[in-house]
């Protein structure tokens, strides 16, 4: 009996010996324990059953809304190739049709079309065909050429099938669009993507900022007028550019954003031209170098260089280093956005505008001012109306303030800030004198421009 205790006791022993080893040194635990310095080997999945949801979704819907709405524009231009010298300086020669097209989009059940400037610039005659292959002739309502959106109308009594606005503030990234146009003559094309971005500007560095979205949905030479929808068939902006090597779509469009398409067709229908509003600053847009050079943290927003006397922004206490971060309660990251939202505005609308101030937000409301500016495209210069304070700072009683140069030619003179007193040694008190001295002149002789620059002295130029 004890021999037998004896061997069941050493047979116990033995066997939790045998387990606490395999134990020890053969099993492995679950638990993987990583140390800060190492990479997970596995990447956290969601499988719910909402993403799969989310991607079905229908397209048709938008785009039986629209593509009776999406028309095909062309535009008939008529132009003179001179044969000699002689019909060089009479303008005379041999005359040489060419024909355009684009697309557009019918807005009211009357045929008012939005389209873009650059579809039915210069045209002699313009036609527009339906989705239903009826054609009809078209005129020209009038033109923006700035925010490359033009207004034209179909010469019918008919009641047509329209696409209604959208708020393209609303417009999300990564929401689901539609584009719907004639690409190389194909009627009625649509198009599927996403927002890729907002308020992007093609122009950063020539002094015309511009606020599109950016779709990846495919947009091709044709396109440009054409609508772009969200899923509901609501017009979020029109279809304008794309940036290409080869001309042709590789991932990137650009459409004019329903806001401010809207506001530029509503101005020439009431005013006949664009009321623009401004703030009345000048700024950029901050990043790592501007907030090192200024002292602040911030990375996102507007910061103010300068603040124009007798403006809006000046008068409701904006001040010199504010950082705009919001306006309307719509975010404000770069300058981009802020060009973008206030195209949408006139002159005399109230802006609420957040800045950042000594490290504290403060709303101030603003009521924009109205920017009267003409473009001297014979010169390449665009001037706005000088306010007293321009005039008593260089020591002049008349004049107008050059804005910006319009040509890389002018750039290089470096005449922005510069006041013109007189053109062709007529009086300039404003643009309205600008105008009348530019639409009368005898375009066969030179244009002399008198003016005083940044340091008050007088100067004269003349352009041949």
């Amino acid at each position: 009996m004890k021999q037998t205790l004896r061997l069941f006791t050493v047979a116990l022993v033995a066997g939790a010996l045998t387990l606490g080893g395999y134990k020890a040194f053969v099993e492995t635990d679950n638990v993987s324990m990583i140390s800060e310095n190492e990479t997970p080997s596995f990447i956290p999945t969601n499988f719910s059953a909402s993403t799969a949801a989310e991607m079905n979704t229908d397209f048709t819907e938008a785009a039986e809304k629209t593509v009776n709405s999406v028309v095909h524009v062309k535009n008939r231009t008529i132009s003179t190739q001179p044969r000699s010298i002689m019909d060089y300086f009479s303008g005379s020669g041999t005359t040489r049709e060419m024909i355009g097209s684009g697309s557009g989009v019918i807005i009211s059940a009357d045929g008012y079309i939005i389209t873009n400037n650059h579809v039915i610039a210069n045209a002699s005659e313009l036609s527009v065909t339906l989705n239903n292959n009826k054609t009809y002739s078209a005129e020209l309502v009038g033109t923006d050429p700035k925010t490359d959106i033009a207004l034209i109308k179909l010469d019918s009594n008919e009641k047509f099938p329209y696409v209604p606005f959208g708020d393209s503030n609303e417009v999300k990234i990564g929401e689901w669009v539609l584009a719907v146009g004639n690409p190389f003559n194909l009627t009625s094309t649509v198009t599927a993507g996403i927002v890729s971005a907002k308020a992007r500007d093609l122009n950063e560095f020539d002094g015309n900022p511009q606020s599109f979205i950016q779709t990846d949905a495919a947009v091709n030479r044709g396109n440009s007028g054409g609508a772009l929808v969200n899923t509901r068939g609501e017009l979020i902006g029109i279809n304008t550019a794309i940036t290409s090597e080869t001309g042709s779509y590789v991932g990137y469009a650009f459409a004019v954003p329903s806001n401010n398409a809207r506001k530029v067709i509503e101005d020439i229908m009431e005013f006949g031209n664009v009321q623009r509003g401004i703030l009345g600053i000048t700024g950029g847009t901050l990043n790592s170098r501007i907030a090192d050079e200024i002292g602040t943290d911030e990375t996102e927003g507007v910061y103010v260089s300068s603040v124009e006397k007798g403006s809006g922004a000046e008068k409701s206490g904006i001040y010199e280093g504010d950082i705009i971060k919001q306006l309307d309660g719509y975010k404000v990251g770069k300058f981009s956005d802020l060009v973008g939202y206030l195209g949408s505005k006139r002159p005399n609308d109230v802006v609420e505008v957040t800045v950042l101030r000594n490290g504290r937000e403060k709303r101030i409301p603003v009521t924009l001012i109205k920017l009267e500016t003409f473009e001297i495209t014979d010169i390449g210069l665009e001037v706005k109306n000088a306010n007293a304070s321009d005039l008593k700072e260089r020591g002049v009683k008349n004049g107008v303030l050059v804005t910006r140069a319009l040509t890389r030619d002018m750039a290089q003179y470096n005449l922005t800030g510069i006041l013109i007193t007189k053109i062709n040694d007529q009086k300039i008190t404003d643009i309205d004198d600008v105008k009348r001295i530019m639409n009368r002149r005898d375009y066969n002789t030179p244009i002399k421009m008198t003016f005083v620059d940044q340091r008050g002295e007088l100067n004269s130029f003349i352009f041949r």
